[in-house]
């Protein structure tokens, strides 16, 4: 399997934004978008695998993300990531051979433009349709709390405190050890202006923030199917959330729960993931 020190780190200006991202292997494109508080290079595992397969994995840095550059526009809300994805994958070349996967906030775009994609990952983030019922439960509003601090002016202290994010990546995903990733999430959201980008995601989603008014609607036409996978110890949503996720989910879709993984169960099964994944994507067109 080729090494994680085979992928290169590039930059690309799309939809107005500077975006580094890392990359390896030839053929169609492979986008995979991460989450909060995550950054690219929680790909390491897949994007080789993919690269065995003949696709090009191209794992871009959010919005805000470090090294991609803070937007001019300060937009976080859905719209503005949506337009950010078809931005990648018209400056990437991506045509219709082009695959996508996304975690976490990754998993927004993907599920709005799934149809734009020759197939389509999500994980840990159910469908839209599946997550309002869920989110209003006591224990997930317990575990949503982050969400509701990020509103306020006391968000930005908090998580610059390192020991908070360490705490969020150990709930979410119990007993494995983040130690690499919250280093990588350093460098990316160690500066005041990337935290308040990344914080921004929430503000926006809850509309504490309201919409830019920059970027279109999603377009409904743009969903396609989906293979969801969710994993059974998440701590940041509960896998309750994902129990009615496939009656969800457009037509054609699957969706798995994979044992005795939290939510960044594609860093902690990756084995698993991985095949679940690769299976569903199948070899490059």
């Amino acid at each position: 399997m080729l090494g994680f020190a085979f992928m290169e780190i590039r930059t690309i200006h799309a939809n107005g934004v500077e975006f580094a991202y890392l990359t390896v292997g030839e053929g169609p494109l492979a986008l995979c978008l991460h989450g909060f508080p995550d950054t690219a290079h929680t790909w390491r595992h897949l994007m080789p695998e993919l690269a065995e397969r003949g696709y090009r994995a191209v794992a871009p840095f959010s919005r805000g993300y470090a090294p991609t550059e803070v937007p001019a526009d300060g937009a976080y809300e859905e719209a503005a990531l949506v337009a950010d994805v078809r931005a990648l994958h018209e400056e990437l070349g991506g045509g219709d051979d082009a695959v996508i996967v996304g975690h976490d906030w990754g998993a927004f775009p993907a599920y709005a433009l799934a149809g734009s994609f020759r197939r389509a990952v999500t994980l840990a983030v159910p469908p839209p349709g599946a997550q309002l019922p869920g989110l209003l439960a006591y224990e997930q509003l317990k575990r949503s709390f982050y969400i509701f601090l990020f509103q306020t002016v006391l968000a930005e202290s908090a998580a610059a405190d390192p020991a908070f994010l360490e705490r969020l990546w150990r709930d979410w995903s119990p007993g494995y050890d983040p130690a690499e990733d919250l280093e990588f999430v350093r460098r990316s959201l160690g500066e005041p202006a990337n935290l308040t980008a990344a914080i921004g995601y929430y503000r926006a989603a809850l509309g504490t923030t309201p919409p830019s008014g920059r970027y279109p609607d999603v377009d409904p036409a743009t969903a396609g199917p989906v293979l969801y996978l969710h994993g059974e110890r998440d701590g940041c949503m509960g896998v309750e959330m994902a129990k009615d996720a496939a009656g969800s989910l457009p037509p054609g879709s699957r969706a798995e729960q994979v044992a005795d993984a939290g939510h960044f169960l594609h860093l902690e099964r990756p084995a698993e993931v991985n095949r679940l994944i690769l299976d569903w994507l199948g070899p490059a067109s």
